[in-house]
C-alpha cells in the first residue's frame, strides 16, 4: 500500500529533505518528471496551476496521475498549485486531487484568512466523507507571479513574511501546509538570485508547527536549497527550469532537423530534458550525490 502524502511529508521532515513538486501542462513533462522519480524511488508531486489545468484538461490530468500511481503502486501525487477561488480548488477536490493550494495573497489578510478556512472546512468535509486525506496549503506574503524570464528581482520582493504573521495565519485557517515568503520569486531571474532566508524559515517553522513549502525554487543557489530544507523546508516547487528546458531542447531539435515533422522525434529530447533536470533537483533535495 502506498502512504498517503501526509505520511512522505512527515518522513521528509524526520529526515530533513523535500519532497520535489513539478508541474505539467503536458504528456512530455509527465513523462520526464515520472522517469526522474521512479529511477530514484523518491516520491513526487505533480502540480497544476489553473492556467496548466485549463490547457491539459482537469480530468484528463487526473487520470494520468492516478493511471500511473494504480499501475505501478508509486507514490505520485496531484496538486491544484496557486488557485485563487473557493469554487475552483472544490472543483479539484471533487475531481480526486491530493491537495490544493488557496491562493489568496494579494487579498486582505482577513479575506485571505476566510477563503483559506473555507477551502479547508471543505477538505475535510471530504476526507470525512470519504476517507481520502486532502491537504490544503496558503501562503502569506510577496513570491511574485508568472513562469517567465526577469532581467531583475521584482520591486517588492523584499517583502517577507513575519512569524508572528505567519502563526496567527495558519492558527486562524488550519491549513496543512504553509507557503512562506523568505525570498525567492516565481519565475528566473538573469541577474542578481534571490536569497533565502534560512533563519527566517527556521523561526516560521518554529512558530507555525506545520510542513512549510517554497515556492519559486528555479533558479536558486544548490546552497539556498539545502539550507532552507535544513531549516524546516519539506517541499520544494520547481516549473520555470522545467519549462526552460522543454523550450531549449525543442528549438535545438527543430533547428538541427527542420524537416523533420514527427511529434514523438521532436518532443523526445525535451522529455530527457525535463527528466535531467528533475533528476539533479530531486538528488540535491535528498541529499544523493
Amino acid at each position: 500500500m502506498i502512504k498517503t502524502l501526509r505520511e512522505y511529508i512527515k518522513e521528509a521532515q524526520e529526515k530533513h529533505v523535500a519532497i520535489g513538486h513539478f508541474n505539467i501542462s503536458n504528456l512530455e513533462a509527465l513523462h520526464g518528471i515520472y522517469a526522474a522519480a521512479k529511477k530514484l524511488n523518491l516520491p513526487v508531486i505533480i502540480g497544476v496551476s489553473e492556467g496548466e489545468e485549463k490547457f491539459a484538461g482537469l480530468e484528463e490530468v487526473y487520470a494520468l496521475v492516478n493511471e500511473i500511481r494504480t499501475r505501478d503502486n508509486y507514490p505520485i501525487f496531484l496538486n491544484a498549485d496557486h488557485h485563487a477561488s473557493f469554487e475552483s480548488v472544490k472543483k479539484c477536490i471533487d475531481a480526486g486531487f491530493d491537495m490544493a493550494i488557496i491562493d489568496n495573497t494579494k487579498l486582505p489578510f482577513e479575506e485571505n484568512v476566510a477563503i483559506t478556512k473555507k477551502c479547508v472546512d471543505y477538505a475535510r468535509e471530504v476526507t470525512k466523507n470519504t476517507g481520502r486525506d486532502i491537504l490544503v496549503e496558503a501562503e502569506l506574503g510577496f513570491i511574485g507571479s508568472g513562469s517567465v524570464i526577469r532581467d531583475s528581482i521584482p520591486e517588492g520582493a523584499g517583502v517577507l513574511t513575519k512569524p508572528e504573521d505567519a502563526k496567527k495565519f495558519v492558527d486562524a485557517t488550519g491549513i496543512d501546509l504553509f507557503a512562506p515568503s523568505v525570498g525567492s520569486i516565481h519565475g528566473l531571474i538573469k541577474t542578481g538570485k534571490p536569497h533565502i532566508d534560512a533563519v527566517l524559515v527556521g523561526e516560521i517553522k518554529n512558530i507555525t508547527g506545520i510542513p512549510l513549502v517554497l515556492h519559486g525554487g528555479s533558479g536558486l543557489r544548490d546552497e539556498d536549497f539545502t539550507n532552507a530544507i535544513k531549516a524546516g523546508i519539506s517541499i520544494v516547487h520547481i516549473n520555470s527550469e522545467i519549462r526552460l528546458a522543454f523550450k531549449e531542447a525543442v528549438e535545438k531539435t527543430i533547428a538541427a532537423n527542420p524537416t523533420e515533422i514527427t511529434p514523438a522525434k521532436i518532443l523526445q529530447p525535451a522529455v530527457d530534458a525535463i527528466e535531467a533536470v528533475v533528476e539533479s533537483r530531486l538528488k540535491l533535495f535528498n541529499g544523493i550525490n
